[in-house]
C-alpha cells in the first residue's frame, strides 16, 4: 500500500510495482497541466465516506432509471417494423412482449418516473463526479490489471451517463441540436451505461459499504462547520493531501445536493401530475387557457402540413374488406366515452375526457375476427409521427378510441381534427393524429 510522507509525496511500493518504479512513474510520466498533481485538490470534505453517500443513493436511483428507461422502448412495441422506435439496433434487443392497455395510467406513471427521477439525480450525479475527480486524473492511469479495469468502467460509465442526462434534458427541451435520432442514440448509450455501472458496481462496491461503515450519518449530521476535518488519508486518493479550511460541512454539503434534487422535482413534477402552473421548467409553458381543447400540443397541424381544408376527408379501414367513412358517418356509429391521458416521452402528460368511434367496432366493420395488429397513418406523410402500428390488445380494448370530439367539442386542428387515436397506456407518438387510413394485419 502507499505511504504518504509528511511533505505529502508517495513512497513505497504500490499494486506490486517497487518503490523505484513506482515514483518514476508517477513523476516522470505525469502529464503536464495543474490536474494530475494531487496537490490541486484541496476541499478537506472530499473523502471516501462522501462518496459513498452520493454512491448508496445512486444505488437506489439509478436501476430504477434503467428499467423505467428499458420500460418505455418496450411500450414503443418495436417489435412492429414501422413503429417510431427501431426494432433491433445491432442485436441490443429485449424480450418482446405484448403492451397492455391497463391500467390506462402505466405509461404515464413509468414515462414520469423515468423523466423526473433522472431530472431529481442530476445534482447527485454531479456531487458524486466532484467528490471522485482526483480519481479521474491520478497518474498512473494504471497500476494492474484490476485498475485497468476499474478506470475503464469508469471512463465509461463517466461518458455514458452524462451522454444520457444530457440528451435526455435536451429531449424534454425539444432542442435537437446534438443532430442525430434521439431514440437511437439513447438507447445505445443505456447499453453502454448499464454495462459500466454493472462492473463498476461490482468492482466497487465492498469499498463502498466499508466506507460507510467508517462513519456514522448521524454523527456527520451533526458535526458544523467548525469542527468538520479531513478524513484519514486513504489509498483510493480522495482525500486532500494538503486540504484548506474548510468552507462547508459534509452535512451542509449534503443538504445542498439534497435541496437541489428536491428544487428540480418540485419545478418539474407538475408536468407528469397535469397541474401545469408548477411546471417551470416546461418547454410548452404552464398556462394554455380555458378552452377544452387548451392543453398540451406537442405537433401542431401546421408543422405536420396538415392542409387548412380537410372537408373532403374519409376514413379508410382495410381488413377482411375495406371500408371508407365519413365524419358525418363516424358520428353516426355508437359513440364511446373515456378519460384518458396522453403520456409523451418527454415526462409531460394530461389527462382528457376523450368521445369516438372504439376501434374494436371498426376491426368488425372490417370484417377481423382477431386483429394480430393494426397500422395506423395519418395526413402527415413523413416522421415518426405519421404512421404507428398497434398491437392486438390496444385493437381491441374497450376504451381504445378512434376519438372525434374531446371535451364535448369537436378536436381542434393541433389535437388532430377529423379524428386522432386515443389508447390507454400508449406512449403519447402512437396516439396518432388526423388519422387517414387504419390497415388491419389478421
Amino acid at each position: 500500500m502507499t505511504e504518504v510522507r509528511d511533505d505529502g509525496e508517495t513512497t513505497g511500493p504500490d499494486y506490486g510495482f517497487p518503490a523505484p518504479v513506482f515514483r518514476l512513474l508517477e513523476e516522470k510520466g505525469r502529464p503536464p497541466g495543474p490536474l494530475f498533481n494531487p496537490r490541486l485538490w484541496k476541499s478537506p470534505i472530499r473523502g471516501p465516506w462522501l462518496t459513498s453517500v452520493f454512491a448508496a443513493v445512486l444505488l437506489v436511483g439509478l436501476p430504477i432509471l434503467i428499467v423505467t428507461g428499458l420500460l418505455s422502448y418496450l411500450a414503443y412495441q418495436p417489435q412492429f417494423p414501422g413503429n417510431a422506435f427501431p426494432g433491433d439496433v445491432h442485436g441490443l434487443r429485449l424480450p418482446y412482449f405484448t403492451w397492455p392497455t391497463n391500467p390506462s395510467w402505466l405509461y404515464r406513471l413509468n414515462q414520469g418516473l423515468h423523466v423526473g427521477l433522472g431530472l431529481a439525480l442530476i445534482p447527485i450525479v454531479l456531487a458524486k463526479l466532484w467528490s471522485v475527480i482526483p480519481k479521474l486524473f491520478a497518474w498512473p492511469p494504471a497500476r494492474s490489471a484490476a485498475q485497468l479495469l476499474e478506470r475503464a468502467s469508469l471512463a465509461l460509465l463517466v461518458g455514458s451517463i452524462l451522454f444520457e442526462l444530457a440528451t435526455g434534458v435536451l429531449n424534454i427541451q425539444y432542442d435537437y441540436v446534438f443532430g442525430f435520432d434521439f431514440y437511437t442514440a439513447h438507447y445505445y448509450g443505456a447499453w453502454v451505461f448499464l454495462a459500466a455501472f454493472v462492473t463498476h458496481v461490482a468492482l466497487k462496491l465492498p469499498v463502498m459499504v466499508r466506507s460507510l461503515r467508517s462513519r456514522r450519518l448521524r454523527d456527520e449530521l451533526r458535526t458544523p462547520l467548525a469542527a468538520t476535518v479531513p478524513e484519514p488519508l486513504d489509498e483510493h486518493g480522495l482525500v486532500a493531501i494538503d486540504p484548506d479550511d474548510p468552507t462547508i460541512s459534509r452535512r451542509g454539503a449534503l443538504a445542498v445536493v439534497g435541496g437541489a434534487s428536491l428544487l428540480i422535482t418540485a419545478v418539474t413534477l407538475g408536468e407528469t401530475v397535469g397541474w401545469r402552473p408548477s411546471a417551470l421548467l416546461s418547454a410548452r409553458g404552464q398556462d394554455y387557457g380555458d378552452d377544452p381543447t387548451d392543453f398540451q400540443v406537442n405537433r401542431t397541424a401546421r408543422t405536420a402540413g396538415i392542409p387548412k381544408d380537410v372537408s373532403g376527408w374519409t376514413l379508410t379501414v382495410v381488413g377482411a374488406s375495406t371500408v371508407t367513412l365519413t365524419r358525418d358517418e363516424l358520428l353516426a356509429m355508437p359513440q364511446h366515452t373515456a378519460e384518458l391521458p396522453i403520456a409523451c416521452v418527454e415526462g409531460w402528460s394530461t389527462v382528457q375526457t376523450w368521445t369516438g368511434v372504439r376501434l374494436r367496432d371498426l376491426v368488425r366493420l372490417a370484417g377481423v375476427e382477431r386483429p394480430e395488429s393494426g397500422v395506423v397513418t395519418s395526413l402527415e406523410k413523413r416522421g415518426a409521427f405519421a404512421r404507428a402500428v398497434l398491437n392486438r390488445k390496444q385493437l381491441v380494448e374497450p376504451d381504445a378510441l378512434l376519438a372525434l370530439t374531446v371535451n364535448g367539442v369537436d378536436l381542434s386542428p393541433d389535437h388532430g381534427y377529423p379524428a386522432r387515436i386515443i389508447v390507454p397506456a400508449a406512449p403519447g407518438v402512437h396516439n396518432t393524429k388526423w388519422v387517414e387510413r387504419i390497415e388491419l394485419r389478421a
